[in-house]
């Protein structure tokens, strides 16, 4: 079994690095020694301001919803024993985005500007008693995938009708630009909003990670081994749903990075879900500090939108992997 600690360290060193450019990009230069000097001013310099306010939280954000997207998609592809698997499966990131784009439809997010993210985490929490309340209690994963890809098409759905239907073409702009995902204008608010939600959600998931190694045996040999499997699943779905439903608030649409973070890293650490799981979480905060790098970079004016180059770079990936899983099924 190959040791983890040059595959942490060069992904902990990457990861120190791209926070720093990150904080250095931005349609105004900020002096980066210049703007520490005055974090502890009374009377901070402009380039203080626009490290503390906007670009430290921006970048705070890339790596907690990317470790985030990462994490699950290491403990789903683990539970259902599928390297096709992500967090959108079980209608998570789609009913976090029926939440929020609510609160567009009927005006609350002008005037209460935490609505957006409020609105995605009880769109993400309604979602799990749904699952449940349609699966049952001791589902199998095949009932939990069903019933999680038809809340996932329900809501799509529904966040058509919402645009369909809005009230205004500014209202059905807004929608229009917060489902693409981004992480331009988010500040400290957000993330003290969601970051409680995402730290329960990874304490679930990484509390999971003996037992997707049984499970990696089959469901009959873990459960002679002593895992609860019921507890199991409830851990992994749950724990998806809050740190999923919670990040997808405050960004809109991110697909792609779950799927594709733990496919690339799971034979550096020898196919084990446990040790998946935290290299993972880093891998899909490089990934996303990168994308997000990526976006103010080719595209200083108007910015090209987070999920829209997720999704240009994703997609083709997930077709390689199909093709790959179709050649290996022959």
């Amino acid at each position: 079994m190959p040791s983890l600690f040059p595959l942490v360290a060069g992904l902990s060193l990457a990861l120190l690095v791209l926070a720093g450019l990150s904080l250095t990009l931005g349609k105004v230069d900020v002096p980066l020694l210049e703007a520490l000097r005055g974090v502890f001013d009374k009377d901070p310099p402009l380039a203080t301001i626009l490290l503390v306010e906007i670009r430290l939280p921006r970048t705070i954000l890339a790596v907690l919803v990317g470790g985030t997207l990462g994490l699950c998609g290491a403990a789903l592809q683990g539970l259902l024993r599928n390297p096709l698997a992500a967090p959108g499966l079980i209608g998570v990131s789609s009913s976090a985005a029926l939440g929020a784009v609510l609160m567009l439809y009927f005006g609350l997010a002008q005037s209460f500007p935490l609505a957006l993210p409020i609105g995605g985490i009880c769109g993400a929490l309604f979602v799990v008693f749904l699952i449940y309340g349609l699966a049952g209690r001791d589902a199998s994963v095949l009932t939990l995938i069903l019933a999680g890809v038809a809340i996932s098409s329900f809501a799509a759905a529904l966040t058509s009708l919402a645009l369909n239907l809005a009230p205004s073409p500014y209202a059905a702009y807004e929608i229009v630009f917060w489902l693409l995902g981004s992480l331009a204008d988010r500040s400290f608010d957000h993330v003290a909003l969601v970051a409680p939600l995402m730290a329960v959600g990874w304490l679930m998931l990484l509390g999971t990670g003996r037992a997707l190694d049984a499970l990696s045996l089959g469901e009959e040999t873990a459960a002679t081994m002593g895992f609860h499997l019921t507890r199991v699943r409830f851990a992994v779905i749950v724990g998806t749903a809050l740190s999923v439903g919670a990040a997808v608030s405050v960004t809109g649409g991110i697909a792609f990075v779950g799927l594709v973070v733990p496919h690339l890293l799971r034979p550096l650490v020898g196919h084990q879900p446990s040790r998946l799981l935290g290299v993972s979480a880093l891998g899909g905060a490089v990934l996303l500090l990168v994308g997000d790098i990526a976006v103010r970079v080719l595209s200083p004016g108007l910015e090209l939108k987070l999920g829209v180059l997720t999704a240009i770079i994703g997609a083709p990936f997930f077709l390689y992997l199909i093709l790959k899983t179709r050649g290996e099924m022959r």
